[in-house]
């Protein structure tokens, strides 16, 4: 790893306030402008992964969409297995499903039954967490396949739509860089 210093008000500068998006009175942040930052992308990237180093992992677990970006360099860095949590449909071998909700309807994920064995122990990683109900639906069905969460990780808390609260009240740790 690098020497580059995780830099709090550098990372909050790269992320873009979208008013009004996806509808009004909503404030959007928008990772896509951090995305355009290489040195960014890195900081960020060596940050979570000297949290993550050493730590017994056994996998990292990425959620569709954006996670995937976070978590196959930080799978790689790591030497660990990337498990994918997608949205229905898109795996092509044998799945189990969780269905949770949003805020105007449900959604589910879906994971190959094969991804993970029992005692394997997964960080997931997402670009925010706002109501948490996808990190949670991605920890029952790590559950389902008897392995364990060992934290949930994202660049964005979004504390006030309570999913690290949630989280919290299911017994899993969460880690963000910072929060709004």
């Amino acid at each position: 790893m690098s020497d580059s210093v995780f830099n709090e008000n550098r990372l909050r500068d790269l992320i873009r306030a979208v008013p009004d998006w996806p509808e009004p009175g909503v404030m959007f942040r928008d990772i896509s402008t951090l995305l355009l930052s290489p040195s960014g992308m890195q900081m960020v990237h060596e940050h979570f992964a000297e949290r993550y180093q050493d730590k017994g992992l056994t996998h990292i677990g990425a959620l569709d969409a954006r996670g995937f970006l976070l978590g196959a360099p930080l799978a790689n860095t790591l030497g660990l297995p990337l498990v994918i949590f997608r949205k229905p449909g898109k795996l092509p071998a044998d799945t189990i499903r969780e269905e949770y909700t949003l805020e105007y309807g449900t959604a589910a994920l879906e994971v190959h039954t094969d991804a993970l064995n029992e005692g394997d122990k997964v960080v997931l990683i997402d670009d925010l967490i706002a109501t948490g109900g996808t990190l949670l639906a991605a920890t029952k069905l790590i559950r389902r396949l008897n392995a364990s969460v060992v934290e949930a990780a994202a660049i964005i808390d979004l504390p006030a739509l309570g999913g690290s609260s949630k989280l919290d009240n299911e017994g899993i740790k969460s880690f963000t860089l910072t929060s709004y």
